[in-house]
């Protein structure tokens, strides 16, 4: 990866910054993005402390279709080339049944959980597909898999995500581009911690029995986009415990 540029949505916090980490420790140019710019430029610095090379590129992705465009753009600007790696790990979640789920809710959850990896593979893809390589990996979760209580909409994007990880593949793999996926489960992050005792709770019915750290899925993450995946096309790599497995 030491010639690749990687764009890691979401990567200001949580999984994302492992993500970030991981790239970066690979030898990746990590773009790091996200809403914050003062937690995105504090991750850029410990990247940099760590010998890592990496940028900070603010977006934010609740604006769906336009603000994914213009996000890559602006990477396009900062890295001086067109970007390698893609991870699709921006994501928001809103509990709540079907039935008191807030419009703008619902919008701002499609808009950043689907609309923003659509049109971000639409403007990215292309120009990997031109230099004959590239991975894109997309953080799915297995909300997308099991029927969750007050994650519908959460969920329904995710499986969304998931056949577009499919259907991607068989379009762009042809041209030297891998799309695959992550479907992770209950992970310890600071967005996560909301949840409580429920997390551990959902975790413990896996046959891990416990909540994943974000290294663990980011560890998963650096492989798809990495070498080591070089015949890996389409695929949805559980990182959930086995949860989904049992």
């Amino acid at each position: 990866m030491t010639e690749s540029t990687a764009l890691v949505t979401g990567s200001t916090s949580g999984i994302g910054t492992a993500i970030a980490t991981a790239l970066a420790r690979r030898g990746a140019h990590v773009l790091v993005c996200g809403r914050d710019t003062a937690r995105g430029e504090r991750v850029v610095d410990d990247l940099r402390a760590a010998g890592g090379r990496a940028d900070f590129v603010r977006a934010d992705l609740g604006g769906g279709a336009a603000a994914a465009k213009d996000l890559a753009a602006r990477a396009r600007e900062v890295a001086g080339r067109h970007v390698d790696v893609l991870v699709n790990n921006a994501a928001i979640g809103i509990i709540a049944p079907t039935a008191e789920m807030p419009e703008d809710g619902f919008d701002a959850t499609i808009a950043t959980n689907l609309a923003a990896p659509y049109f971000l593979v639409g403007a990215l893809a292309p120009a990997m597909a031109e230099a004959g390589r590239g991975a894109i990996v997309n953080v799915a979760s297995m909300a997308g898999q099991l029927a969750l209580p007050g994650m519908s909409v959460y969920g329904a994007t995710k499986a969304a995500l998931l056949f577009l990880t499919k259907s991607w593949a068989a379009e762009y793999g042809p041209r030297g581009v891998r799309v695959n996926a992550v479907t992770v489960g209950p992970t310890r992050t600071p967005g996560s911690a909301e949840l409580g005792d429920a997390l551990d709770a959902l975790a413990a019915r896996a046959p891990a029995g416990r909540v994943a750290d974000p290294a663990e899925i980011a560890s998963a993450v650096a492989f798809l986009a990495g070498d080591a995946a070089s015949f890996v096309h389409g695929a949805a790599l559980s990182v959930d415990g086995g949860r989904t497995a049992v």
